[in-house]
């Protein structure tokens, strides 16, 4: 009962019989690109044989006439030899991961799929890996190969989830890629509008010169393994077994296949059968036979044993191999034909050229095969086997193997879906979001049309379901045996109903730090706020969101088109599988608001999953001016830049966008909860309007004291004034400082949210808050006035459009952004939320913000970050402890110059969260009621003469030409390397650069940050194109000068950064390139 061994064949490339016409065409240009690539010399010449092959007139197919059926197989399940452990010392298992499943519509590792539960493919590799060493006591090595499509999202699946695994080394070997060829020429194909789709993965075939090319089979050989265990990653059922290993030990054969006997299931799957020419057993694949013989070649009972692509390699046996073929392995050759961008049928036609490596039996002498039970073989290669598998039809065993039920008695049931409607994975997904149904008792399940399942449904027996309408409906709840179902007729869904529109990529979509901003007549236009909103969705699923658990939020800041997109995303989100919303009353939602919402309302089963927020923040509003869009995450925070990188991507390759159009309008000035059932009573949507600013105030309550607050604002000397500039702050400042604290409600200016804000820049900086920096006697440059006798308050804040910024201003004083950061630090013990866990911890700051928070941390051993301009940056430092299981920097401080600052309470800027913070101070240092009042400009001094100043700018030079401003950015990066060491004035350049943040938390790299001129006396030129602007490009430029002498720190900003300011525009030449040295805005 040995396994079949293989007759001796000669030492030639095989070449198959079906042939074409031979044509003349070169390798060397295929060659050039290769080498110009880095691909490895093996890959270019196992290439080169694919190619060569191609232009001989070979067409890679092998025609029924040229073989013959196998007949029989040793059988594992004959095998009576004692298993030996010991080899396992001398095993490498690999898997094979480097599809990304396009057939079936995903466009990352096909491995991240769910199959089962919340576990995918690498999941259940992870602990089969783990269960293979406990079981046999020994680290047995494991390996994956990789594709250059697969490689990031599959290390970063690993060092998340599985980070013992991920740091072993020789963990990943990369599959080679090689051209697609022109399908006239044969020479290498072009595309101009992504280079990347001119390269194809080669085929798994390619595993034999990945190992040689990148080292790693002398690598292996040199550790002293000889035996290999390979199979795909989608193949849950092939695990390292002892039984097997060793009968391939002593049998001596060089390479052996496990075949599993087809079923109906398995008839379109390559099969093994025997040249006739050579007697040579082969694997023939289904794109190696012609069209004329598709019959023969499903007939499972005359080709009766398939390929499960779980193959054993003697690793010195394939060096001698590849040897003997100068560094290859001569595979036969799969011709595909393509066009070179995949999702374009009218681009340029190509031939992608393949090889299997189980084709490799008919290299190796004294090759075997193997019959192996179908628990081995548990692959997906349709949405017919995803089905089957996340079915109960399938179990996963104590060492995460996937193998079928034992109560469906050793046969699979046969799933035959629509194959138009269930091609791509995402309409099952749709089909069953319901949950999956039984299907143990199934022997049979076919299905014609769309249809809803869930998992209240047991299909039993023989059954076929059939739907010809255009909408999918509802397979009946409970048991469904033998029959034959019509559901044409049956009712539908009604007011839930989605409907696909037709649609198409809008050009410039790509979110900002902030977010989507544009005029809000291009929100308006035709599909734009819709193919925005639908990339979002795609995005967010396929980043492995669950949309019908849990509530999505939807708020914004009043402006003009709220209204109107609040309703638009309903709809969309109910047709995206959204079953519950909760709305801002009014359709106001603070940004800071939203965050506070998402981490803290419950119940735990209706928590939020994610939120959409409506503001283009301090924009100006109304019909002619700006509107925005953002997504915040389950943590509370603005989505990660590989979120949003993949919602843009998504905006440049939409085709439709789903949309439930006869769902009725919310009425959104009415607390309560709406919810719509569908007309066939399987589902219903739940609207909750909520109080916009509950959750919000009520987190504050937790944060400060507002006694000490209370006491403070009730002194008869101390006065305050409260601008919201007519956003969405002025309910958030009546719930706190009138319901809460019970000041009147003359201490809140401009607290009437308005759509375009009354006209005015909701931006709460010294020029455009102009009404409130007058009442506190200052001017535009924040210098002093004239006010006679006019009382000034003690105390005045401004807020932004969504509430997220802050101004803080005394008596004729104004405070900047970054000194205020600093100074919250310096007096976190003053608010209960750092001093009752210990103090505070960590601070961090946007780069272009001054180092004056630097000075506090370094005194007070905090420990101290410097991050791009965007808040999601300092939400991972937030989360390091409890999302990356990194360090724990909270309580936490942060800030941004242009107005934000805020702690880990949210995961946004919190604009009044910053003015509590500065009352606690001054409460702090007010509790004597009888002594005088110590002010702000008391407060600001006092630290001045602590740490000394850091005298500080922001120009803002807005709507500017965009081509005009990117070329002045650059001109500076370009002379980066000229400019340092240069002199300037009095000053002399340490370092000219380009800021790169490399992310502590997730290691994540940020380029392109803002151009620095950082001076060796310590003062700092930086300039930064903003990314929040609706239109245009707006300039920023920031100067800071650090002064420690108390002799020099009651100068004149404008006065002590004179000389760098000229200096600054000098570096940058904005006059050359943008028409002026006039800034809009002086902060």
């Amino acid at each position: 009962n040995s396994s079949l061994a293989l007759s001796k064949r000669p030492a030639r490339s095989p070449i198959n019989l079906c042939m074409g016409n031979k044509m003349t065409a070169s390798f060397e240009a295929c060659r050039a690109k290769m080498e110009a690539d880095g691909v490895s010399s093996s890959a270019i010449s196992a290439f080169e044989s694919s190619f060569n092959l191609l232009v001989s007139g070979e067409s890679g197919m092998i025609p029924e006439s040229a073989i013959a059926p196998v007949e029989s197989i040793q059988k594992s399940d004959d095998l009576s030899i004692e298993s030996d452990a010991s080899l396992l010392s001398q095993t490498v298992v690999l898997k094979l991961n480097g599809g990304l499943g396009t057939g079936m519509g995903l466009d990352k590792a096909k491995s991240l799929l769910k199959v089962k539960g919340d576990d995918t493919f690498l999941d259940l590799t992870a602990k089969q890996v783990t269960a293979m060493r406990e079981t046999y006591g020994q680290h047995v090595k494991f390996m994956l190969m990789n594709s250059f499509s697969t490689s990031a999202d599959t290390l970063e699946f690993f060092e998340k989830n599985y980070p013992s695994l991920a740091k072993e080394e020789g963990l990943e070997m990369l599959q080679n890629k090689v051209p697609k060829l022109d399908a006239e020429t044969f020479e290498p194909a072009v595309c101009e509008s992504n280079p990347q789709n001119e390269w194809c993965p080669p085929g798994h075939g390619d595993l034999y010169a990945a190992l040689v090319g990148s080292g790693s089979l002398q690598e292996l050989l040199k550790g002293g393994y000889k035996y290999m265990f390979v199979s795909n990653s989608d193949n849950l059922g092939a695990t390292m077994d002892l039984k097997i290993l060793t009968h391939f030990a002593t049998s001596d054969a060089p390479f052996m296949m496990e075949c599993c006997e087809r079923t109906e299931n398995d008839k379109k799957g390559g099969h093994l059968c025997i040249r006739t020419s050579d007697d040579q057993l082969i694997l023939r694949e289904s794109a190696m036979c012609p069209d004329e013989d598709e019959p023969a070649f499903q007939d499972v009972t005359k080709h009766r044993f398939f390929n499960t692509n779980n193959l054993w390699i003697r690793l010195d046996k394939l060096q001698e191999i590849v040897d003997k073929f100068g560094g290859f392995i001569p595979l036969p050759m799969i011709k595909n034909a393509k066009t070179v961008d995949p999702k374009d049928s009218s681009s340029q036609k190509v031939v992608q050229l393949e090889t299997a490596m189980g084709a490799a039996i008919e290299c190796f002498d004294g090759a075997s095969a193997i019959v192996v039970p179908r628990t081995r073989f548990a692959p997906v290669k349709k949405c017919n086997d995803l089905l089957l598998l996340r079915s109960d039809a399938y179990v996963i065993t104590d060492d995460s193997r996937a193998v079928l039920n034992p109560a469906c008695g050793g046969v699979a049931p046969v799933v035959s879906l629509d194959s138009k409607k269930y091609k791509l994975v995402g309409k099952l997904e749709a089909a069953t979001a319901g949950g999956v149904p039984s299907m143990v008792a199934c022997k049979r399940l076919t299905i014609k049309g769309l249809v809803r399942m869930s998992d209240k449904t047991k299909f039993v027996g023989d059954v076929s379901i059939t739907n010809s309408s255009d909408e999918a409906k509802a397979v009946p709840a409970g048991s469904v045996e033998d029959a034959t179902l019509d559901l044409t007729d049956a009712a539908g869904l009604g007011p839930l109903k989605a409907t696909a529109v037709p649609s198409a990529p809008i050009s410039g979509q790509k979110p900002g730090t902030s977010g989507l901003r544009k005029k809000t007549k291009v929100f308006m236009g035709e599909h734009y706020l819709n193919n925005f909103v639908q990339s979002t969705f795609d995005a967010i699923k396929a980043c492995g969101t669950d949309v019908s658990e849990g509530s999505l939020i939807i708020g914004g800041d009043g402006r003009y088109y709220n209204d109107i997109a609040i309703q638009t995303i309903i709809k969309m989100g109910i047709a995206n599988g959204v079953t519950r919303f909760w709305v801002g009353k009014d359709g106001l939602l603070s940004t800071p608001a939203v965050s506070a919402v998402i981490r803290e309302r419950g119940p735990v089963w209706q928590k939020a999953f994610g939120a959409f927020i409506l503001t283009a923040s301090h924009n100006p509003g109304g019909p002619e001016e700006d509107f925005g869009i953002k997504y915040n995450c389950e943590n509370g925070g603005p989505a990660p830049e590989k979120l949003t990188d993949l919602i843009y991507q998504n905006t440049t390759e939409i085709q439709e966008y789903k949309m439930c159009a006869d769902f009725p309008e919310i009425d959104i000035a009415t607390c309560g909860n709406t919810c719509v059932k569908s007309d066939d009573g399987t589902t219903e949507v739940n609207v909750e309007v909520i109080d916009s600013t509950a959750a919000h105030v009520g987190l504050l309550k937790t944060i400060f004291d507002f006694p000490a607050i209370k006491a403070l604002l009730d002194r008869p000397d101390f006065t305050m004034i409260y601008d919201s500039m007519h956003g969405v702050n002025g309910p958030y400042a009546k719930a706190t400082f009138v319901d809460e604290l019970a000041q009147d409600e003359s201490c809140l200016m401009n607290a009437t949210p308005k759509d375009d804000f009354n006209g005015g820049h909701a931006d709460p900086n010294l020029t455009y808050a102009k009404e409130l920096v007058a009442i506190m006697g200052l001017d535009k440059k924040g210098e002093k006035i004239d006010v006679g006798d006019k009382a000034i308050p003690s105390f005045g804040a401004a807020a932004d459009g969504d509430g997220d910024r802050n101004m803080i201003l005394g008596t004729q004083f104004f405070v900047t952004p970054s000194d205020s950061l600093a100074i919250i630090a310096a007096y976190a013990d003053a608010i209960p939320f750092f001093k009752a866990q210990g103090g505070l911890k960590g601070v961090a700051r946007s780069m272009p913000t001054s180092g004056a928070v630097d000075l506090v941390a370094k005194d007070l051993n905090f420990d101290l970050f410097e991050t791009p301009t965007g808040w999601k940056y300092f939400g991972n430092l937030m989360d390091s402890k409890d999302i990356y299981g990194g360090k724990d920097y909270t309580p936490f401080i942060c800030g941004e110059e242009s107005f934000g600052t805020g702690s880990n309470h949210v995961r946004e800027k919190d604009g009044i969260w910053a003015v509590l913070a500065w009352l606690s101070i001054l409460a702090s240092v007010n509790s004597d009621a009888s002594a005088p009042l110590v002010t702000v400009e008391d407060i600001v001094k006092k630290h001045w003469a602590k740490y000394g100043r850091n005298y500080y700018c922001r120009w803002d030079f807005e709507g500017m030409d965009k081509p005009g401003a990117t070329a002045m950015m650059d001109k500076m990066r370009a002379d980066s390397e000229a400019n340092t060491g240069r002199t300037v004035g009095k000053y002399t350049i340490a370092t000219a650069d380009d800021f790169t943040y490399v992310d502590p938390v997730d290691g994540s790299v940020a380029q392109k940050q803002g151009v620095r001129f950082l001076m060796t006396d310590g003062s700092r030129i930086v300039f930064r194109l903003s990314g929040t602007a609706g239109s245009g490009a707006t300039v920023r430029m920031y100067i800071e000068q650090y002064e420690p002498s108390k002799d020099k720190l009651d100068m004149k900003v404008s006065e002590a950064l004179e000389d760098l300011v000229k200096i600054a525009l000098e570096l940058c030449d904005i006059k050359t390139f943008c028409g002026t040295e006039t800034p809009t805005v002086i902060t």
